[in-house]
């Protein structure tokens, strides 16, 4: 950042945004689609980030873990079931993000994985996985779904920090997931220190790199993060996108994704 530059206030960014390309009112279309995608988190801006997706008419495409919440259970136990089927019912998408959150570490020689959960009874540990479970561990957000909102979830899931191997992404695969990472500009940076990287910053980076296509990443709660991120920044940004002629859409009709997800909702577990 030049010496001496001093950024402007999230209400000047939003006000100031180039209208360009401007998508006229009342059309039916919108050729400059933005993907905005939520991986659960604490949940505890997860009703504020609702109230911004209604307000701003925006779907968006929802990745789900059983993350340790702010009140100390689960971001799917019963107490945020309520908030997931509304959800469902004003028809954002789900995928899953692995019921433990577990990050991929290194392939195994015997066809697993080695990993680290971040939630759930092994929180913290090394967890060695044969394939089979880690489809399991893919499966489980679904079944929870199912059972919360009567819907099933597309087939369609993000490793936790987006850490993968080839051999990860066959097994999966091959009990019918499909990967969805980010766009390099969609990464939004709510997970980065707010003394390093401010919310004004993190809004005029995305305004300005955010194009057509990109798939958008940020969550519903990080412990790390003393500013917050969401609501303060996502209502100005999606104010500001749309101002320059972008829309939102869930990733069903991604063209990378649209076919499997149309093809094969999951199933629920036998």
């Amino acid at each position: 950042m030049p010496a001496g530059f001093e950024p402007p206030s999230l209400a000047a960014l939003a006000a100031v945004v180039v209208l360009s390309c401007a998508t006229p009112a009342g059309a039916a279309a919108c050729d400059r689609p933005l993907y905005l995608t939520f991986d659960t988190g604490h949940m505890g801006v997860a009703p504020l980030v609702a109230e911004v997706l209604r307000r701003q008419q925006v779907k968006a495409s929802f990745f789900l873990a059983n993350e340790k919440t702010l009140e100390g259970g689960g971001s799917l136990d019963d107490h945020w079931a309520p908030w997931w089927r509304a959800r469902a019912a004003e028809g954002h998408v789900f995928g899953s993000h692995t019921w433990d959150h577990v990050y991929w570490r290194a392939d195994r020689a015997d066809g697993g994985f080695d990993t680290q959960a971040s939630a759930g009874t092994q929180a913290g540990r090394h967890v060695p996985l044969s394939a089979a479970q880690y489809c399991a561990q893919l499966q489980a957000p679904a079944d929870r779904l199912r059972a919360m909102t009567g819907q099933a979830m597309s087939p369609l899931f993000r490793a936790p920090g987006g850490k993968t191997s080839p051999a990860l992404l066959a097994a999966a695969e091959r009990c019918g997931w499909r990967h969805v990472g980010w766009s390099a500009a969609g990464f939004l940076g709510d997970e980065l220190p707010s003394q390093t990287y401010p919310n004004h910053t993190l809004l005029a980076k995305a305004l300005r790199d955010i194009r057509s296509g990109d798939i958008l990443l940020a969550h519903l709660g990080i412990w790390s993060r003393q500013d917050a991120w969401a609501p303060a920044v996502l209502e100005p940004l999606l104010q500001g996108l749309k101002q320059r002629g972008f829309c939102f859409a869930t990733l069903a009709t991604h063209p990378q994704y649209r076919a499997a997800v149309a093809g094969r909702p999951t199933p629920a577990t036998p």
